[in-house]
């Protein structure tokens, strides 16, 4: 090869090589932004529309955080419950009826970017809301505080039951995974998802030292959050810790295999009376 012609093929090469790696730059940014419409469903709706008998908006209409649902008589507890990725709060009244009717007064917590609230969607801007959350729950209606999280929510709970320890009584997490990588590696097992991944949703980690009552609910037939993640979540905690295994159920009909008695034994080892804890 001339002389001449060196300099030529190399600056040919390093063309080819940017090139390639601008188009990996953009495919690796596609997906990030694509992460969203994958995890993310949001249902859009005023608050108007998503209060119903029983449920008002909390702490107003003005500052719209979820739907809140009294017991009767007097509440033993309150339940925040953080819902899946698809939906709203308003989606969620079985939680209310059942739980109010055990003495529990429930607020239905919504995410930013659902319902009617404005807000970034993803795991730092939920965490962080539901934190305030919390402390706004903690200072109108004091403890004890039980956090109910399904499917995407169980994410939500543990995480911010990492940063609310003494704030927070005990956890119910139900479809849950132990690490979202996992999930999106069996649904994906195409992609590279373990460095791919912007949200994380570890709850391995961030329950690792809770110290307080944890019940992790599967669903036998669970085709999108498959039973053995939950479990793998289960094994690692530490005790006081409980596993319920829903027979036949799948991720979004386990409400129908689950009767009160199953909600009053679930309370029952979440919430027992002051002596024994």
């Amino acid at each position: 090869m001339p002389a001449t012609a060196l300099p030529a093929a190399r600056s040919a090469s390093a063309r080819r090589l940017l090139r390639w790696l601008l188009a990996g730059v953009v495919l690796l940014g596609s997906v990030l932004m694509l992460q969203d419409r994958f995890l993310y469903f949001p249902g859009k709706a005023s608050v108007d529309d998503m209060v119903a008998p029983g449920l008002r908006a909390w702490p107003g209409p003005d500052d719209f955080r979820g739907l809140l649902a009294e017991p009767h008589g007097p509440a033993r507890a309150t339940a925040m419950v953080f819902h899946g990725n698809a939906g709203h709060a308003g989606h969620r009244g079985y939680y209310a009826s059942v739980l109010t009717r055990l003495g529990i007064r429930v607020i239905l917590a919504e995410y930013p970017g659902y319902g009617p609230r404005d807000g970034a969607l993803g795991e730092r801007s939920f965490v962080d809301d539901a934190g305030q959350a919390i402390a706004l729950a903690r200072r109108q209606f004091g403890g004890p505080l039980l956090l109910v999280g399904e499917s995407l929510g169980a994410g939500v709970a543990a995480a911010v039951s990492a940063r609310q320890r003494e704030h927070v009584d005990a956890v119910l997490l139900i479809t849950p995974w132990d690490k979202l990588a996992h999930v999106a590696a069996h649904h994906y097992a195409w992609l590279p998802t373990g460095w791919l991944l912007r949200d994380r949703y570890d709850s391995v980690t961030h329950l690792a030292a809770f110290g307080r009552p944890v019940m992790v609910v599967v669903a036998e037939r669970d085709n999108i959050v498959p039973p053995r993640f939950g479990k793998a979540l289960y094994e690692a905690l530490d005790e006081p810790r409980r596993l319920a295994v829903i027979d036949h159920a799948g991720h979004n009909d386990w409400t129908g295999y689950v009767d009160e008695a199953w909600w009053r034994n679930a309370l029952a080892f979440l919430l027992p009376p002051p002596a024994s804890r």
